[in-house]
């Protein structure tokens, strides 16, 4: 089947079995590895993305319900000045260490801010608890995102 969609602001085209996972696809044919399996059972938030802003797990999503929609991964994020604050507060607030898992918490801390510019402690474990990281630690990785709330409301924040 032929799924038409946009891919990281860019319209594409893929002919392929609609049940396949979004996230097979997006690492095997269009190259973005950005997106990880961790679980491949949509438990860990490694392989997030957003569909149409939405915080979505490409693991279970099957290609074929991306239809028209807007894919964002967080190669597509990078390109934008948010991506840019959440990446340096992460680095300020010590909230990576060997990486698996960041563009997923990346991911999640862009889903909350764009709707929401000031959350609260709770608001934001909420926002990544279905974000998972055996490194870290949430409080730095809460620290992050407070930190990129802040910046983000300063002015030239927009993508």
């Amino acid at each position: 089947m032929e799924i038409r969609f946009v891919l990281n602001r860019k319209e594409v085209t893929i002919d392929t079995d609609p049940l396949r996972r979004l996230l097979d696809v997006l690492r095997e044919d269009f190259g973005l590895t950005g997106v990880k399996e961790g679980c491949g059972e949509g438990e860990c938030g490694a392989c997030s993305v957003l569909i149409d802003g939405e915080l979505a797990l490409s693991c279970i999503t099957p290609v074929g319900t991306v239809q028209g929609a807007s894919v964002v991964t967080i190669e597509g994020l990078r390109e934008t000045k948010r991506y840019g604050k959440i990446s340096d507060a992460f680095a300020e607030a010590g909230s990576v260490q060997c990486g698996f898992c960041t563009p997923g918490f990346v991911i999640a801390a862009e889903a909350l801010l764009r709707t929401n510019s000031s959350p609260t402690e709770d608001e934001i474990r909420e926002a990544i608890s279905g974000n998972f990281c055996r490194c870290t630690g949430y409080s730095s990785i809460v620290e992050g995102i407070r930190i990129a709330s802040r910046r983000g409301r300063e002015k030239g924040s927009q993508a």
